[in-house]
């Protein structure tokens, strides 16, 4: 069996639909709204650390995968995931580690590539 039948094409599918659909949510608030787009990464992070909590958002990671845990809303679910499961390690401190932990690889490969993007793009101000 060669590697383009081993792939699992409706899993693939499903990613790319359900992680489309939050970047395209995202570009309708920036384009139809005043909102900056430092509040709609709030309201993403919120949004999937609430509905994680809620045990929601794990059927949509259950349908479309990383297409549902890479976008924004997907971090705020991680964060949840993780205080909830802090919580059931080490009880109330692991509320404010266990989001953190499990979110460390994520945070961690944010600086680096924002760090490595910083020093090979020539960065302009923002007209008004």
């Amino acid at each position: 069996m060669n590697w383009l039948q081993s792939i699992k094409w409706i899993g693939l599918l499903k990613c790319f639909i359900v992680g489309g659909l939050i970047c395209v949510i995202g570009q309708i608030l920036i384009d139809k709204t005043k909102l900056t787009p430092a509040r709609i990464l709030v309201i993403f992070v919120t949004t999937g650390a609430i509905l994680g909590g809620l045990g929601i958002y794990q059927y949509l990671v259950d349908f479309a995968g990383a297409g549902a845990t890479v976008p924004l809303t997907g971090f705020g679910y991680n964060l949840a995931k993780g205080a909830i499961k802090g919580v059931k390690e080490s009880g109330i401190v692991g509320a404010f580690t266990g989001g953190v932990t499990a979110s460390a690889g994520g945070i961690a490969a944010a600086i680096f590539f924002g760090y490595l993007a910083s020093l090979i793009s020539k960065p302009k101000m923002k007209k008004e």
